[in-house]
């Protein structure tokens, strides 16, 4: 799939859900929280912030389930596969943080920081010059 008129698609395993991102995707963050690890089942969660507003489900809504956690982090993703999608602070509702592995356009940014390295996994070691931050710079 290609990417056209700076709009990106992505959707689920099981291809029950589809999504469309307008606009560019500015950059690119690998968590390393315990969290986001348990909930990607691998070393970090590689995620992309975008504006609510530009994301949109195209097909599938119905199958999205959503897992919110004590401290407000919503994860939101397919009830038929479990592909995570997006997930979303309560505190901060205007940005999803888009699950890039669901994206099916290509991407060309690349990592631009790598967040909670101080909990990360003790058998990951982190190979990139990105920047790395013990937890949330921003």
């Amino acid at each position: 799939m290609t990417k056209t008129d700076d709009k990106h698609q992505g959707g689920c395993l099981c291809e029950a859900v589809r999504y469309e991102i307008a606009g560019t995707i500015e950059k690119v963050v690998y968590c390393h929280c315990q969290r986001c690890r348990k909930a990607s089942g691998s070393a970090f969660a590689a995620v992309a912030p975008v504006l609510q507003t530009n994301f949109v489900i195209t097909r599938g809504q119905q199958h999205l389930k959503n897992y919110r956690t004590e401290a407000g982090v919503n994860r939101t993703f397919c009830g038929l596969c479990g592909s995570p999608i997006i997930a979303y602070r309560d505190n901060d509702p205007t940005v999803v943080r888009v699950r890039i592995g669901s994206l099916d356009t290509p991407l060309e940014e690349k990592v631009s920081a790598h967040i909670f390295v101080a909990s990360k996994a003790a058998w990951h070691d982190i190979h990139d010059d990105a920047p790395q931050y013990d937890e949330r710079p921003y």
